[in-house]
């Protein structure tokens, strides 16, 4: 009986990847889900030049993005817990397709939007997700090795990937007769690859029985340290809206106080400020919190600061404003890198993740309202002036939370 029960399981895993082999098929997935969910960044300018609607109601489309994420991660994103790494990934794969369809078939701003919004819940639904899976894997396939390389793929895959996303789709609107369908086939292919090579991946976390009964994921806030943790999510939240600035109106910038029309451009400015902050988490992921924040804060503020003077001499200049982007998209990979491994030093074991939750939740609260609130003021005032008071906010919140940032850092040792 115990013979014929094992051999279907035996040879079922004899047709999937050995767990070496699924870590990159896991990283890929990952890597292409967070590329595709960069890909309308090029296109900003060209829709709003088809459409005639304003840099405001760019920021609104790009802020549904976050807002699905956000409804996401807290609903469904630690269901992979219960339920098994891969039985959501698949699902969250076919989700990001959906949304590709969506953004091929409805070209008005209520499509833009949906598109967005179905973008959104499947990245919240597959990050966390995929990251604890490649982690798995890792240690699956070398056990006993460090966690450090696995933390440095997954890293790559998140940043590396939204930056990919904006690169390979402007190059692909530069050079294609129809800039509006191409590049989301051209992903959803890649989406269909993934999903094909997840399918023959193994599960590293088998079903829970009984299920639990479902429920929101929760945020834990270590009662002695709740000053510290807001003033962490505070910066959490800078972090990303310096981020968001590069994904949503870089492209208009670019276009109209630089001059530089080139969706090739564009998608290589957002490659530049997400790679640059997938390096500075990489840089600082083997020295102390202190360190991580206080070079975060400097590059950060520093590259803000030259991306305003780039636009504001009085010949703009292109290569200071993307100088400034690579610093600004640095300072943020390190800071939000140094604020969540506080988070993760600061809460019991057995609370670290819904710590961590309330963590990403400030981050994508950041990558969403403050864009949009650029959006609004850039109706009333110049582009020049609006860049001058976000980049002025963000230099002055982060610098009136770091003083506490710092003090828990040095608590904690």
């Amino acid at each position: 009986m115990s013979t014929l029960v094992d051999a279907p399981r035996e040879a079922t895993a004899a047709t999937r990847f050995r767990p070496r082999t699924a870590f990159w098929v896991a990283s890929f997935a990952l890597l292409v889900m967070l590329a595709f969910s960069a890909v309308p960044t090029p296109l900003y300018p060209a829709y709003q030049q088809r459409d005639g609607f304003s840099s405001f109601m760019v920021t609104v489309i790009f802020a549904t993005y976050p807002v699905g994420v956000v409804l996401s991660l807290f609903t469904v994103g630690h269901l992979s817990d219960w339920h098994g790494r891969r039985r959501l990934v698949l699902p969250a794969l076919a989700g990001a397709i959906l949304s590709g369809i969506v953004f091929i078939f409805w070209r008005d701003v209520p499509g833009l939007l949906l598109g967005r919004f179905i973008s959104g819940l499947a990245v919240g639904a597959v990050t966390a997700t995929a990251t604890a899976w490649i982690a798995e894997l890792h240690a699956q396939a070398r056990p006993g090795a460090s966690p450090r390389f696995a933390e440095v793929v997954a890293t790559a895959a998140n940043l590396g990937g939204i930056g990919v996303g904006p690169l390979v789709s402007g190059m692909l609107v530069a050079w294609v007769a129809d800039p509006f369908t191409v590049p989301f086939l051209v992903f959803i292919a890649a989406l269909l690859l993934a999903a094909i090579l997840v399918v023959a991946s193994p599960e590293t976390r088998e079903p829970v029985r009984p299920r639990p009964a479902w429920r929101p994921q929760r945020v834990s806030v270590p009662a002695d340290a709740r000053g510290t943790y807001l003033a962490a999510g505070i910066t959490a939240a800078i972090s990303f809206a310096s981020f968001a600035l590069f994904t949503s109106l870089a492209p208009d910038f670019l276009a109209g106080t630089l001059g530089h029309s080139s969706p090739a451009l564009a998608g290589a400015t957002a490659f530049t400020v997400f790679a640059a902050g997938a390096a500075g988490q990489v840089f600082v992921a083997g020295r102390s919190i202190p360190v991580g924040l206080s070079i975060g804060t400097a590059l950060m503020m520093s590259g803000l600061a030259i991306v305003v003077i780039a636009v504001w001499l009085p010949s703009p200049s292109l290569a200071l404003f993307l100088v400034g982007a690579a610093l600004a998209g640095a300072g943020s990979g390190c800071l939000f890198k140094a604020v969540l491994t506080q988070a993760a030093r600061m809460a019991p074991p057995e609370r670290r993740a819904e710590t961590l939750a309330g963590m990403f939740l400030a981050g994508y609260v950041g990558l969403a309202f403050p864009v949009v609130g650029l959006g609004i003021l850039t109706q009333y005032a110049s582009a020049k002036v609006g860049l001058l008071v976000f980049g002025a906010a963000l230099a002055a919140s982060v610098a009136a939370a770091m003083p506490f940032v710092l003090r828990g850092a040095r608590r904690l040792g």
